[in-house]
């Protein structure tokens, strides 16, 4: 890398202390984080805010919670229990999650500075563009999307703890605290298991030459071994084997392979095509080997390697970072879902590093375009949120950018139906039952629909609408 890493003999530690950072650059973020997502506080409860929040028991209060324990997720779901508790109801619920995203970037740009970014401006052009980028609304403004920003709160100070213990050196921090934070995180959400491997990466990057496997797993033993007692718990919990069952029964290894290089694809250009992000992509089984997707693996493996070889390098880190984050579980264990905005949340931080450490060298009128960019990925963020304005909006847009989603135009059936537009309503699963004919769950809420039947309870205060029965005849 550009400068001597902290942790090696000889000089001082080139990294800067926390009370180096210039204040301004705090300010900066916490107020250009709050101006992007400021349009979030009009969304409503989405989709999956339904199940685990809205109608879920265990998290109406703090004694729900209590009683629901041992339990799955437990420091998230007490979040959801303190929202609850709070009185504040939805804006609560916003505000928590954008104060979570805001302390990650200040998070991210800690760690940027101590991983050989001495210049304050490319720091904190790094931390903006990883805050900015729309393809965060999915873990901000979607309240349950707070899996993945706070289990990302807690990785992001487990990594600066670390880094810390290492620079001065303290051993607490890195053996003691650091792997506390690491429990946290996982008690959040499991896709914060990469983290000892990016710990790893770390210190193959920024360590003493050369690198010594023994030195690095010896620095981050207490990880491993907190990784492999929560591996183990999991494994005992009847919730999550039953979870594992499901999941292998999703799809066969050769399908699941392909369909995950794909996936992984798809999510790198999300990266890029900030009007392509979808919600709900609902990405296609890869059965057999297309010419398309051997290209994507090739590519993929291309870049895995170039990052391996060239890991001191600016992009060779940022590359393997990028890699490291993206869901390493579906390698082995199929997702329903193959792939969605979120689980890009930990990963961009490579990209953003990157790319603040270049923008931060350009001069002249190019710094203009700099800031023209972060204004235009903060517009585009507050434009995106509106999709979560309420579910009609949100399934709108999935239709849109995914014409091919039956199960989209399930939901945007219902959604259209609980909003009394039953002719739009009959539409939508009309078109889902011509893209999917065996759709079962299509076919009763168009029966329910013309039968003049509600498709779901109402919600406490919700309207009961007075919908009479369709009479078209359609399938």
């Amino acid at each position: 890398m550009d400068e001597e890493a902290p942790w090696r003999s000889g000089p001082p530690p080139t990294a800067p202390a926390a009370a180096d950072s210039p204040a301004w650059a705090f300010w900066i973020l916490i107020l250009a984080v709050v101006a992007a997502y400021a349009t979030s506080f009009a969304g409503d409860f989405q989709f999956d805010d339904e199940h685990v929040i809205v109608n879920e028991p265990r998290v109406r209060s703090l004694a729900a919670w209590w009683a629901s324990m041992p339990g799955i997720r437990p420091i998230l779901k007490l979040s959801f229990a303190l929202n609850q508790a709070s009185g504040l109801g939805l804006t609560g619920f916003h505000g928590v999650n954008i104060g979570i995203h805001a302390a990650n970037a200040l998070l991210a740009y800690a760690i940027f500075r101590r991983l050989g970014s001495a210049v304050p401006r490319a720091a904190l052009l790094g931390a903006l563009l990883f805050a900015l980028h729309p393809v965060q609304t999915e873990a901000v403004t979607y309240i349950s999307g707070r899996s993945s920003s706070l289990a990302a709160s807690f990785a992001l100070s487990s990594i600066l703890a670390w880094l810390v213990g290492r620079d001065r050196p303290t051993p607490s921090l890195v053996h003691i605290v650091s792997p506390l934070l690491f429990l946290a995180s996982l008690l959040v959400k499991e896709s914060t298991a990469a983290l000892p491997l990016a710990l790893v990466l770390i210190e193959a990057a920024f360590g003493p030459r050369p690198f010594r496997w023994g030195d690095s797993l010896k620095a981050t033993a207490v990880h491993w071994l907190v990784l492999a007692a929560a591996a183990s718990a999991s494994l005992a919990a009847p919730t999550y084997r039953h979870m594992l069952e499901r999941s292998l029964a999703v799809r066969d290894p050769l399908s699941n392979l392909l369909t995950h290089v794909h996936a992984l694809s798809w999510l790198t250009g999300q990266l890029v095509r900030i009007d392509l992000l979808n919600a709900d992509p609902a990405l296609p089984v890869v059965a057999t080997l297309t010419p398309a997707v051997a290209v994507e693996a090739v590519l993929l493996l291309a870049t895995l390697v170039a990052g391996l070889v060239h890991v001191r390098s600016s992009a060779g880190f940022a590359a393997l970072w990028f890699l490291v984050w993206l869901p390493a579980s579906g390698w082995l264990i199929p997702r329903p879902e193959p792939a969605n905005d979120r689980q890009l949340y930990m990963a961009i931080l490579g990209p953003a590093w990157l790319a603040g450490r270049w923008l931060a060298s350009l001069g002249g009128f190019r710094r203009a375009a700099t800031v023209a960019l972060l204004l235009a990925l903060g517009a585009a963020t507050a434009v995106r949120s509106l999709v979560y304005l309420d579910d009609v909006h949100f399934w709108e847009d999935v239709v849109k950018k995914s014409p091919q989603n039956a199960r989209a135009h399930n939901n945007l059936g219902v959604s259209l139906a609980e909003h009394c537009n039953a002719p739009a309503a009959e539409a939508a699963l009309v078109r889902a039952l011509e893209l999917d004919p065996g759709y079962v769950r299509a076919a009763v809420n168009l029966r329910l629909l013309r039968d003049g039947e509600p498709l779901s309870p109402p919600a406490p205060g919700q309207r009961k609408c007075q919908v009479p029965p369709a009479t078209s005849a359609g399938p």
